[in-house]
């Protein structure tokens, strides 16, 4: 009985062979890993672990009953003969990956080869086959939430699944005598072996799929590592710094011989073996690259491709991809070998992702750059509105004046001329003192303030010391223009207008306040969360000016408004430093 136990063990080795090939199918693969498969992978799958299951039934030991000898890899019975072998291996295994379509598929197949050999257990060892199929897919369907089938597992199935081949051979074969005899001299070793070639092969399995996953887990940390160090970098654009640093990251990374990257035109850096090379020259001039910018696919090159013009150049192998940016070849990214057998399948597929990852980069550059000139445009807008209304009644104002008080006139002229050269200087800057934004505002309250004749005063409470705080321009100019319009237009009385810019513990706070008729809640809510309509103006003038100030300070800044109806409201700004 041992005997039989250790020459069966022995034929596991094949059972090793099959499990790691069966490994390298990919319909195999997604059945392992319990994914969805078309009917004809899975009977693909049922064809393979059913011929796994006769060749286990070749590779048994043929028993004579009658004189107890085993023979080796028969091919036909005697009526007095049966085998030893490991058949159920292949079924149970096929069971417990593919459930019981796959299981019973499989010990079908299995067992009807099994039966045509002959023998008096033939008929009861095709039933058992079948069987074995089913009590395996019975326990795929209880771990069906496992991601994989455990050897544990296998080891018990494989056993139990042998032990009812067994009880099936007693109550079937016969005669009986023979059937007693078979069982009690095999029974415990097939259970035994049966048990732990199933184990074996779910065991080969999980470590193959593990490290392939683990390897994966390597490669993906490789590369979030690397999008992580180059994204600083390329984020700034194509360029010869950019290229250079990205350049240096991988070539510590990975292990190639050099690492280059180029735009249409020119080399932009060269770093590793051979860098000499394009040091007085950067102009790309390998047919090879030219290639892969014009056609935008990779490119392995060889010696025959890149380096046939230096005889003694070192490197004689690379790997040339392409970078786009929008669909659109801007670069390459090169990768090079000391020699072709260098270049595996692994670093070829490296060369893929990092090209499209840093493309993926090079456009998040471009989208910073166009976000960036929107924030400027919508920083400057402000500076190019000037209400129609405002310069009609500045000029209507003036010319009443130049016969009355040409002094005042002139000066309202001078007034309104810095008023308009304010806004002009502003278009190109985005930002400006508070010193430049409160000499707008005064140009601009000089003409309102002849306007209102001598129902406002204006009072200026300015600390000199913090006027060189940077704001946005034309950030004051609509808050005082809304508190004129709308706080103090309509006021019955003395109408009066403060403002204050003062040094605080942690920077500067500017206020402007004024006694008109304020504004309800609801309107309060409303007129920093978007543009509010307006009857004198566009309604985006105080929208805006938050936003502008959002992009510049971020959190570093607070803006609060408070009204009461016929009592006035006051506006605050602080602004850290």
């Amino acid at each position: 009985m041992w005997e039989l136990l250790l020459v069966m063990l022995e034929r596991l080795a094949i059972i090793v062979t099959v499990a790691f090939i069966m490994t390298r199918f990919s319909f195999v693969r997604s059945i392992i890993e319990q994914k969805d498969i078309s009917f004809w992978q899975r009977l693909a799958v049922v064809i393979i672990f059913g011929c796994f299951g006769i060749i286990g039934t070749y590779t048994g030991l043929a028993v004579d009953t009658e004189g107890g000898v085993y023979s080796r890899w028969t091919l036909t019975l005697q009526d007095n003969e049966a085998i030893a072998n490991s058949r159920v291996v292949g079924i149970v295994v096929a069971g417990l990956l593919g459930g019981w379509k796959v299981g019973i598929g499989a010990g079908l197949l299995a067992g009807f080869h099994r039966f045509t050999l002959g023998g008096f257990s033939d008929l009861a060892c095709g039933i058992s086959t079948v069987v074995a199929g089913a009590i395996a897919g019975y326990f795929y369907k209880r771990n069906e939430n496992q991601r994989m089938i455990s050897w544990q597992t296998a080891l018990v199935v494989g056993m139990v699944a042998e032990a009812v081949q067994m009880f099936i051979i007693l109550g079937i074969a016969r005669p009986f005598e023979q059937a007693w005899s078979l069982v009690s001299g095999i029974g415990l070793p097939m259970i035994f072996a049966n048990g732990i070639g199933a184990a074996l092969f779910i065991l080969i399995i999980r470590n193959v799929v593990s490290e392939e996953e683990r390897m994966g887990t390597i490669q993906a940390q490789r590369a979030l590592r690397l999008a992580d160090q180059t994204l600083k970098h390329m984020r700034k654009g194509l360029s010869k710094e950019s290229a250079q640093a990205t350049c240096s990251i991988l070539l510590k990374e990975i292990d190639v011989a050099a690492v280059s990257m180029t735009n249409r035109k020119e080399v932009l850096a060269f770093v590793g073996v051979g860098k000499w090379r394009h040091q007085n020259n950067p102009i790309i001039q390998t047919l090879a690259t030219k290639e892969v910018l014009k056609t935008g696919t990779l490119k392995l090159a060889n010696e025959d491709d890149i380096f046939n013009e230096e005889e003694n150049f070192p490197l004689r192998a690379a790997v040339i991809a392409p970078l786009k940016q929008n669909h659109e070849t801007i670069g390459t990214l090169k990768f090079y070998f000391r020699t072709e057998k260098e270049r595996t399948e692994t670093t070829i597929e490296l060369s893929k992702g990092l090209a499209t990852l840093l493309s993926h980069q090079l456009e998040l550059s471009e989208m910073d750059r166009h976000l960036e000139l929107a924030k400027q445009a919508e920083i400057k807008a402000p500076q190019a509105q000037v209400h129609p209304h405002f310069l009609f009644n500045a000029l209507n104002t003036i010319v009443s004046l130049i016969r009355t008080d040409p002094a005042k006139a002139r000066q309202l002229l001078i007034s309104l001329s810095r008023f308009f050269r304010q806004n002009l200087s502003g278009v190109n800057k985005t930002e400006a003192s508070l010193e430049e934004e409160l000499a707008h505002v005064k140009a601009y309250l000089l003409i309102e303030e002849t306007r209102f004749s001598d129902r406002l005063s204006i009072i200026y409470e300015v600390d000199q010391l913090v006027l060189d705080a940077i704001v946005p321009p034309m950030t004051l100019q609509p808050i005082v223009e809304n508190a004129m319009k709308h706080g103090l237009k309509d006021h019955v009385g003395e109408c009066q207008l403060r403002i204050r810019i003062k040094k605080q513990p942690k920077g500067v706070r500017v206020q402007i306040l004024d006694n008109g008729i304020g504004m309800s809640q609801e309107r309060l809510k409303q007129l920093f969360e978007s543009p509010v309509t307006s009857e004198t103006g566009t309604g985006i003038g105080l929208y805006n000016v938050k936003r502008r100030l959002d992009m510049m300070y971020g959190e570093r800044y607070s803006f609060e408004l408070t009204s009461e109806k016929d009592v006035g409201t006051v506006w605050t700004i602080d602004l850290e430093r």
